[in-house]
Order: C-alpha cells, then structure tokens, then sequence
C-alpha cells in the first residue's frame, strides 16, 4: 500500500478569511472536501505544530502541514467513456488526454458512469490509488482538448503544487460574439451567482481571477481570440469574455441572446444557430514534467464541428487576421 502523502502549504492572499477545509479544498483539489475535513478531525493537519478546526479562519502566509490517509476510491468503477478520446502523450507519470466536447470529467450529481474518471480506470486499474484517478484539472463537458492526468501520487502532489504556482500553460481559442478591436487582460475576480447557483460571476468579493486575449481572426459578426489563463476559476473564460461583452458563442449558460446581425448570410446565421456547445477549445498544454523537469508541450488540432463553424464564417465574408 501506499504511504501516505505530506503535503506542506502556504496560505496565499486570496484565501485569507476562508474557513481552513474551504482553503485546502481549493489548493489541493485532489482530495475531496469531505475527506479534507476528516483529516481535519482526525489531527492530520497542523498549523505551527497546532491541531486546528475545520472552521478556524486562515491567514495568508501562514504554513500547513497535511499529512494524508490513502484510500482507494472504490465509489467510482471502471467503464467505457461515453464519448471516446485519444490519448496525445502516455508515460509512467501521466497521460495528456485530447477530450472531445460531450465527455464529462469525473462522475457527479446525476452523471454515475461513462466519465473521463472511468475511463481512466478501465484504462489503468492502478489509478484507484490516486485521488481521483490522477485528475489534477477539469474541462466542462461541452469544452474539448487538452488535459493532463497524474499516473502516480507523487506526480500528482507535483502537478497539483505547480498548477498553484500558475506555472502550467494553458491555452485556449474561443469563438465569441461580435467583432473585437484588440486584445487585452481581464482581471476581475469571479464568484459563485448570488441567485443561480449553476452560474459563476464578476463579484468584487470573488476570487482572483485574470485571463489574457489576443484576436487571431475577425469574420463579419464574430472573433476567434487565443486566451491564457492566469487563474483557473470555473467557468473563467466563458464569465470573462460575457462580461466584457463578447460571449463564447453557442455558451448555454453565459450566451445570452445570439446576437446574430441581420446583415449575415444564411449560411452563417444557420451555422452559429445549430452550434450548440460552446465553442471553445484547450488547444495548447504546457508544463515541467514531474519527474524529469523537462519543459514539454503538447497541442490539439480544432475539432471537425468547429473548424465546419469557422469555415462557413470565412466563406460569408469580411474576414481578417488577428491583430493586437
């Protein structure tokens, strides 16, 4: 069996003033939060040598030790995904996984089996001894591309602290509404919906949360832009670009109205009406490898609905290449 985990943290500036099961739950995100509190209860955390409760306050700066429990997952079984995917890189640490857009991550209120989660069971049965078979970061279901899976805790503990670290490139091409000027920075902090609580949203007491955007192409009534994150919040791209205006085009939840201009042609209006997922894609992945330190990158090709959508935009007119 294998020993358990230490993980040793310092509390940054965005998590002061969280509950502490709340503020590990966000930086070691591998671990369930009901299993956070239990090591809580239990006295396998400690703060400057000092047992604390789940509910103590944090304060930034200050260094946690947890010391973790392995448990092997048994609530989620091995199975075939319901949709299939292509693994683009495989080695003893990790998988980079290319997912298409319909494939859940990992099972949830309502969705039990045909998850990434299960595959990766049925694909290595050792994963059931590494937190959530080695899931480090999470793509909503109808985003496609690239993901990184840990094979091992230990490469897992390495990606989950660099991914903290905001030192995992991540980059994303996302076709929004309307037609951009340039491109820019959003830096405004991201919270749960007050009210719908299915929705995430700009909140001047959200957290952190900073995503950069630089047009590659115009068409007449749309813009395909590259995005990198900074932070990771859900839902973060598709919150950013909707609040400056832009939505991802086909977003179920941030869309809003199409806002599809009359001047269009039929082609068009027909296309961007039928998509609908949000068009948006993780095309690049970059990180140091956990075991050997070498800096790799791994990309995925625009998958065929999109590159069909970006197509009819091109042949409707008033197409241009990216600028600032």
């Amino acid at each position: 069996m294998p020993s358990p985990e230490i993980h040793e943290l310092t509390l940054p500036d965005s998590l002061a003033g969280e509950r502490l099961d709340v503020a590990l739950a966000h930086l070691l995100p591998q671990y369930s939060r009901v299993r956070l509190q239990r090591w809580i209860d239990e006295g396998r955390v400690r703060i400057r040598g000092v047992v604390p409760t789940r509910r103590a306050p944090v304060r930034s700066g200050v260094k946690v030790r947890i010391e973790t429990e392995f448990v092997a997952d048994d609530r989620v079984s091995a199975g075939a995904p319901a949709v299939p995917f292509r693994i683009v890189y495989r080695d003893a640490a990790i998988f980079v996984i290319d997912k298409p857009a319909g494939l859940v991550v990992h099972p949830g209120a309502g969705v039990k089996g045909g998850t990434l989660q299960n595959a990766l069971l049925e694909l290595d049965p050792k994963l059931n001894r590494v937190p959530r078979a080695g899931i480090v970061h999470r793509l909503d279901k109808d985003t496609s591309g690239l993901l990184v899976v840990a094979r091992t805790p230990a490469a897992q503990a390495t990606l989950v602290r660099v991914l903290a670290e905001r030192n995992i490139g991540r980059e994303y091409l996302a076709l929004c509404q309307g037609v951009m000027t340039g491109g820019g920075t959003i830096n405004d902090p991201i919270g749960r919906h007050r009210t719908q609580r299915i929705r995430m949203a700009v909140r001047s007491d959200g957290r952190e949360a900073i995503t950069h955007y630089r047009i590659e192409r115009r068409f007449g009534a749309h813009t395909l832009v590259r995005v990198q994150l900074e932070t990771g919040r859900t839902h973060q791209i598709r919150v950013h670009l909707a609040h400056i205006g832009h939505p991802v085009v086909g977003d179920p939840i941030y869309g809003g109205r199409r806002g599809i201009p009359a001047s269009v042609t039929p082609a068009v209006r027909g296309a961007v009406t039928a998509f609908t997922r949000q068009a948006l894609h993780a095309a690049r992945l970059g990180l140091r490898h956990p075991t050997t330190g070498r800096e790799v990158s791994f990309e995925s090709p625009l998958p065929k609905d999109l590159t069909k959508l970006l197509k009819i935009l091109s042949e409707g007119g008033a197409t241009t290449e990216g600028g600032a």
